[in-house]
């Protein structure tokens, strides 16, 4: 697997530590979908001012509760440290910008990344915040070591890893299906979802469990170009007769991010398609 050096695995491991400033649970979203230009660079944005100084200063940020004296503000700091961290790569749109969003207002703390549209990432963290969630910015192709990263960290906080955990991978119904014209894309979603299934068995040792959401047509700025023929054929395989909403894929995400209903699930597909594959 790849590893990076320098200046970047420093600042990422900041963002990852944010992870050991609250609860141990630590949820990975990740979207795969590689973007040209080899590892780029990844950063945490420090204008946040999120600064991972002890193991409760980014989850109680701003609140200097004193044990023998103040009780709510103790209780109120102790709920904000057991919110879980999640890391959502490609949220600066579409299905991973709903998944950062949704997360967010769930209480979790969320760090959004982005591949190159570092405006509209902020506008993300900032929504968060506006909710009184905690966020933080960090850019870069993720795609060949954001989960490397968590065996780096491994060896020097092997209780976040024996903790538990979710990784849940955005695949597509055409990794299960195929699809006419799209060879490519379909053998790199089955990929996901055969990586989904082995990382699952794998991790399941730790605690850590693997599943995979594959959308069907979610609608998007790229279905918003489609032609009307186009768009009819599209509609007429789908029983539910419309596209999903982003939002509706982040509710699947965040049921198994954080709902402990999803506890005993791991290494499984789930479609979310309007019927299109049963």
């Amino acid at each position: 697997m790849a590893s990076v050096a320098g200046s970047n695995v420093v600042d990422l491991k900041c963002a990852a530590r944010f992870a050991d400033c609250g609860n141990r649970k630590f949820v990975q979203i990740r979207q795969w979908s590689p973007i040209s230009g080899g590892f780029g660079s990844v950063q945490a944005r420090p204008s946040l001012g999120l600064q991972c100084k002890s193991k409760r200063s980014f989850a109680s940020s701003g609140v200097k509760a004193q044990v023998a004296t103040v009780e709510q503000a103790t209780t109120e700091a102790a709920l904000k440290v057991e919110a879980p961290v999640a890391i959502v790569t490609g949220a600066s749109r579409g299905i991973g910008k709903a998944v950062a969003l949704t997360l967010g207002k769930a209480g979790c703390k969320v760090l959004v990344n982005y591949a190159r549209s570092s405006e509209e990432a902020e506008k993300v963290s900032k929504e968060i915040e506006s909710y009184g969630g905690q966020a933080v910015t960090f850019g870069g192709d993720v795609s060949k070591k954001l989960m490397n990263y968590s065996g780096c960290f491994a060896d020097e906080n092997e209780e976040i890893t024996m903790a538990g955990g979710e990784i849940i991978n955005i695949a597509s119904v055409v990794g299960l299906v195929g699809n006419i014209g799209q060879a490519n894309y379909s053998a790199a979603k089955a990929g996901v979802i055969g990586l989904t299934k082995t990382v699952a068995r794998e991790y399941a040792s730790r605690n850590i469990n693997v599943n995979a959401v594959a959308p069907g047509f979610i609608a998007s700025d790229m279905t918003a170009k489609l032609g009307d023929d186009i768009e009819k054929k599209i509609l007429d395989s789908i029983p539910l007769g419309r596209y999903g909403q982003p939002e509706e894929v982040a509710g699947l995400v965040e049921f198994f991010a954080i709902n402990p209903a999803s506890n005993y699930i791991t290494g499984q597909v789930f479609t979310i398609d309007g019927g299109m594959v049963m």
